[in-house]
């Protein structure tokens, strides 16, 4: 058998466990609460938090994984470097998709929403929580621009290893961004490819939840 025909194999029964509109709670926050714990506490899970951030700027879609580090009736919110590839297509298109795979459990959340810049303080705040490694490496990598050998970034690490003894300042070009959100979908596996799907949609200040065909 090729490798396509391999590929073509490749699947999986899910579960009889659905999920209902009973089941969900009246908002999405509280629900992706619920689940977030229910990954966290899953051993197969490596990273509960972890979830694909989509952009799009200049007529290019793009997709990588980021680390969800808070969730508030605000929104969601994550950091990284304001030089990245990621923040200026952020700049440039403040509408933005997240995803969060949880295949262990057969579950998935994707939602969408605007992005905004968190404040300076709460930047200062979450930053003083990394550890010192972490820190370092912030002001180590340029993040997303062209790095000639692994050498020249251990190098800089050093450098700023070098620079900052004990505290670390936060890096003028690294901090936060608040998602804020005007759709949540919460799918659940199901056999035969019934998955269950349900859709908070924001309606003024209101939350209204629908069932999505599968």
């Amino acid at each position: 058998m090729g490798r396509r025909e391999e590929i073509g194999q490749m699947r999986r029964s899910y579960g009889d466990a659905g999920l209902s509109e009973a089941d969900l709670a009246k908002d999405p926050v509280e629900q992706l609460h619920r689940w977030l714990a229910d990954a966290a506490a899953n051993e197969f899970i490596v990273e509960a938090n972890a979830m694909v951030l989509s952009t799009f700027a200049q007529g290019k879609l793009t997709s990588r994984s980021v680390l969800l580090k808070d969730v508030t009736d605000a929104g969601l919110s994550f950091f990284t470097n304001y030089n990245s590839r990621k923040a200026k297509s952020m700049a440039e298109n403040s509408q933005v998709a997240l995803l969060f795979p949880w295949y262990a459990m057969e579950r998935q959340v994707s939602l969408s929403g605007s992005i905004s810049k968190l404040s300076e303080s709460e930047s200062d705040a979450y930053f003083a929580t990394r550890p010192r490694g972490s820190q370092i490496g912030a002001w180590a990598s340029a993040q997303s621009e062209s790095l000639d050998s692994r050498k020249t970034l251990e190098e800089k690490f050093q450098e700023f290893e070098t620079k900052f003894p004990n505290e670390v300042p936060r890096p003028p070009h690294w901090g936060g961004y608040l998602v804020t959100p005007t759709s949540f979908e919460f799918w659940q596996g199901r056999y035969s490819r019934l998955h269950d799907r349900f859709i908070y949609s924001k309606n003024n200040s209101n939350w209204e939840i629908s069932r999505l065909n599968p």
